[in-house]
């Protein structure tokens, strides 16, 4: 049965090393990183891709405007592949009428089911070309989220990747340490010279 020694690698002992005394402080370096500081810097993260992703937003809603367009294209009889907002759509020729009384018209996405003739809502940008609507507040949160998880892995996965290489070096710098006594001690013991 084996019996097993708290602490010894923190503690006054005659087989502790060097190298030892470095793991047990890298480990606990380790813990806090992983525990404190990885999901504060994916904190961080989060309120700084929020704060990103809300400006983008603010700025497509300023340059963006919507209007009602009546669908005049022709129409594809099948379901487009193209999916836009959980949606199917398809591109269709709309025309509308701005407020000095011009009809302009341009190509869109518009659902699936719309027919010649049904008004649509069409967002357009600053030139009168079509644009997907501005991004909306959930989007803003699913990015800031995004942000905040992926960077919170890859702090984690950077701390554990370091930590197995202090592990490496302080086992090898362990071996060496653990050969160099040897070599000092096997001589008393077996009775041979070095």
């Amino acid at each position: 049965m084996r019996t097993r020694v708290r602490g010894w690698r923190v503690r006054r002992n005659p087989l502790r090393r060097r190298s030892d005394v470095v793991e047990a402080w890298t480990a606990l370096v380790v813990a806090v990183l992983l525990i404190v500081g990885a999901p504060l810097l994916g904190a961080a993260a989060a309120v700084w891709g929020h704060g990103q992703a809300q400006a983008v937003a603010a700025e497509q809603r300023a340059e963006r405007h919507r209007v009602r367009a009546e669908v005049v294209g022709r129409t594809p009889d099948t379901l487009p592949s193209v999916q836009a907002g959980g949606q199917h759509s398809y591109r269709a020729t709309v025309r509308w009428s701005t407020p000095d009384g011009t009809d302009r018209s341009t190509t869109a996405r518009v659902p699936a089911g719309t027919g010649h003739g049904d008004a649509v809502d069409v967002w357009l940008d600053s030139r009168g070309k079509s644009v997907p609507p501005p991004t909306d507040g959930s989007a803003v949160w699913q990015h800031s989220v995004t942000i905040g998880v992926c960077t919170t892995m890859g702090a984690a996965l950077t701390v554990l990747l370091a930590h197995c290489a202090v592990r490496k070096v302080a086992l090898r710098h362990r071996m060496a340490e653990w050969d160099r006594d040897w070599a000092l001690t096997e001589p008393q013991w077996t009775h041979r010279r070095a």
